[in-house]
């Protein structure tokens, strides 16, 4: 589901914000022999790249139609620069493991996706270094110091639900994670599995929300038994089954139901619930994932992956994502949509974790969690 284009950025010869950024990239471009520059990079990283070295299509991992506006970003940069971008339809988990799998002959330019998943692709050996044009906005914890990894987007587990079902069948909208236990609610309930980012983002808010760790996962693997065994399904692509009543709730992001909710033709707006929850004795229950990009050891297309990367990172481009209720990594220079939840409800429910900790425990608790639940594939 893709909102509405925001315009596009990159005037004056960079993917920028059409204004200085105080990073020394001031853009410029020029005809020459070998066609159209652009300058892009932050600090050390400024160069200039030729748009004769661009392909017709890149390649990076995840950016796909359907997610995170990636749609109307994928649009605007080809308008922009001529150069289409691949529709990559995998998980974060789906794309470290092709990238993995194919080390020594990579296929796509960089990596993009959940940002922990993009740490553990660092520590194999398979990024290297670029620090994008506004690198400095991006706060310290979420961004590595060698340029490897940047965040670009947060988001926010929440859980989404049919307004109009549940008032028909006399269900309260939840308020904790213990309301969705309710068998009413649990027999129509759909989860992520873990190996997606947004899966283990809700994973993780469970865990949180009943007493667990980044070291002890059995809270949530009790919980999901029990919601498999009332009737709730682990698996991707929910909005279908949404917008037809066969899934009443679905556990994903708050920029899932608030796109849903505000910019989908396929279900009214008001028949659209977005809720954050909490544990049953009020413990945090909402997961903030960041989600981010990093160049890839040997990219095929170098030059233009830098102009994408600066592109997604421009005010321009950081807007787009907000159209879609996506919370940009600068949100706090950008003005925030009226339709997300309150402030006071995030500073309720939302939590984070040492993210260092989470990259060193990330496989084992996918594994666990996938294995103790009984899912395919683990």
């Amino acid at each position: 589901m893709a909102a509405g284009l925001a315009g596009c950025s990159g005037a004056g010869g960079s993917a920028g914000d059409g204004e200085s950024s105080g990073d020394g990239s001031g853009g410029g471009s020029g005809d020459t022999a070998s066609g159209e520059t652009y300058e892009v990079g932050h600090g050390d990283y400024q160069t200039t790249v030729d748009a004769a070295a661009f392909p017709d299509k890149l390649f990076v991992y995840a950016v796909q139609t359907g997610w995170s506006n990636w749609g109307a970003q994928m649009e605007a940069f080809e308008g922009e620069y001529g150069v289409a971008l691949n529709d990559d339809q995998r998980s974060s988990g789906e794309a470290l493991t092709d990238l993995r799998n194919n080390a020594q002959d990579p296929t796509h330019s960089a990596y993009n996706g959940g940002y922990t998943f993009g740490i553990l692709a660092m520590e194999d050996g398979l990024t290297q270094a670029y620090k994008p044009a506004n690198w400095d906005t991006v706060p310290e914890k979420l961004k590595t110091d060698n340029g490897h990894m940047t965040a670009t987007r947060r988001m926010t587990t929440t859980v989404t639900y049919r307004t109009d079902l549940y008032e028909e069948q006399g269900i309260d909208p939840p308020e904790t994670w213990e309301d969705l236990r309710k068998p009413e609610i649990a027999a129509n309930t759909q989860f992520q599995p873990p190996n997606a980012a947004v899966g283990l983002a809700g994973a993780l808010s469970i865990n949180n929300a009943y007493g667990g760790s980044l070291d002890d996962v059995q809270p949530v693997i009790d919980y999901y038994n029990e919601m498999k065994d009332a009737g709730a399904v682990f698996a991707g692509n929910v909005e279908q089954k949404f917008t037809k009543g066969e899934v009443t709730t679905f556990v994903e992001y708050d920029y899932t139901g608030l796109d849903l909710k505000h910019n989908a033709d396929s279900i009214a707006e008001e028949k659209v619930g977005v809720t954050l929850l909490t544990g049953p004795d009020g413990e945090p229950g909402a997961f903030n994932q960041p989600y981010g990009y990093g160049m890839l050891e040997g990219a095929p297309n170098p030059g233009a992956c830098k102009l994408f990367m600066d592109f997604v990172l421009s005010k321009e481009g950081q807007r787009r994502f907000l159209d879609a209720f996506v919370r940009p990594i600068r949100a706090p220079e950008l003005d925030m949509p009226d339709q997300f939840p309150s402030q006071d409800a995030y500073a309720e429910a939302e939590f984070q974790v040492d993210y260092q900790q989470m990259v060193e425990n990330q496989d084992s608790i996918i594994e666990d969690i996938g294995k103790g639940v009984g899912l395919t594939g683990y």
